[in-house]
């Protein structure tokens, strides 16, 4: 994995942010430009899936990624009517109709596996917790490179052990879901991580978390990185699939801070601060997904209705320094300030 990552002609990985962000327009754009692009699919159905990733091939013959979620499951108990009843007055603020959730079922994850080893993307990666050992080896039939993601090093070591190909280490700079699957997040920078990680593990590691340019990309890569993982940077380039409201939020003067927060789909993630986060923070939020399922309409609502007090705004800790161009035109100035640098 370190040496095909290498290979790329610009380390530099566009993060799979899933929830219809990562287009397949902006995922060839990421690869055609030299970098990687990458597809958040943890969302998606199989099908959906399928046409996704045929549409990237028809726009690229470079590599990519494909990411899914690890499914998991929790005997969390909760009081669905305190949490509908603290999600009541913000819907009542959208609409007048009923108040609406959406189905309390995701994807299935064997579907979604099943169709991904079908359509033989180069790249397949994913979060939250390590696949049966069957999967990783029906991968690695095909070369297919395996990425996984540790928060920890302990994390990096469960992964290693795995035999995945490379190592995500996600600081908590991160914006978005933090990618955890030990029993405690022990919430470290990225810079810590990296070093902490490389004492104890060989596998590739790519860094990721609150980079935004050639300038936090090279430090990564002084420190052992092989490849820089870039979410939020992207989230406003042309191709992104981030509503105007959301691009907005990113881009407008003054910023607000960010921080982490399990108020809108029950898994702590890095938002922008807002009146939804401020509304629900302290309350008994029901474990992820539920959580997700119980709020996505609201925030698809509140999105189409410019309402970015009430939608997620994921985003890591540097989203001030997000830019409103084209992706290949981003990959293209992280490339030239890391040639600066480097």
């Amino acid at each position: 994995m370190a040496r095909r990552l290498i290979d790329l002609d610009i380390p530099i990985i566009q993060a799979p942010m899933a929830g219809g962000i990562t287009t397949p327009e902006l995922v060839a754009a990421v690869s055609n430009a030299g970098a990687m692009g990458s597809l958040g699919a943890g969302y998606m159905e199989p099908n959906e899936i399928r046409i996704t990733i045929r549409k990237i091939k028809s726009l690229t013959n470079k590599p990519f990624n494909v990411n899914l979620f690890i499914p998991e499951h929790s005997n969390s108990t909760y009081d669905l009517s305190l949490i509908n009843k603290l999600l009541l007055p913000l819907w009542q603020e959208l609409s007048d109709a009923p108040f609406e959730t959406a189905d309390f079922k995701p994807p299935s994850f064997d579907d979604q596996i099943a169709v991904i080893l079908e359509e033989k993307v180069p790249v397949f990666s994913f979060t939250f917790g390590i696949p049966p050992s069957s999967i990783i080896e029906r991968f690695k039939t095909q070369d297919t490179l395996i990425v996984g993601t540790a928060t920890s090093p302990e994390e990096a070591e469960k992964l290693e052990n795995a035999g995945v190909d490379a190592i995500v280490c996600q600081g908590q700079e991160a914006g978005g879901h933090r990618g955890t699957f030990s029993s405690q997040d022990s919430l470290y920078g990225l810079l810590t991580l990296l070093l902490l990680t490389k004492e104890k593990v060989k596998t590739s590691l790519i860094a990721a978390g609150g980079i935004m340019d050639g300038r936090s990309a090279a430090a990564t890569f002084l420190i052992g990185a092989c490849a820089a993982q870039l979410g939020t940077a992207f989230l406003t380039t042309t191709e992104s699939g981030a509503s105007a409201t959301y691009k907005e939020a990113l881009l407008k003067t003054p910023h607000l801070p960010t921080a982490l927060t399990n108020a809108f789909t029950g898994k702590t993630a890095r938002a922008i601060v807002n009146t939804f986060m401020q509304k629900l923070e302290g309350q008994a939020i029901p474990p992820y997904p539920i959580q997700h399922f119980l709020t996505h309409k609201l925030r698809s609502l509140a999105a189409q209705k410019n309402r970015s007090d009430l939608m997620s705004l994921w985003a890591g800790q540097g989203y001030p320094l997000c830019r409103p161009i084209s992706a290949a035109a981003l990959v293209h100035q992280i490339v030239e300030e890391l040639e600066r640098i480097l």
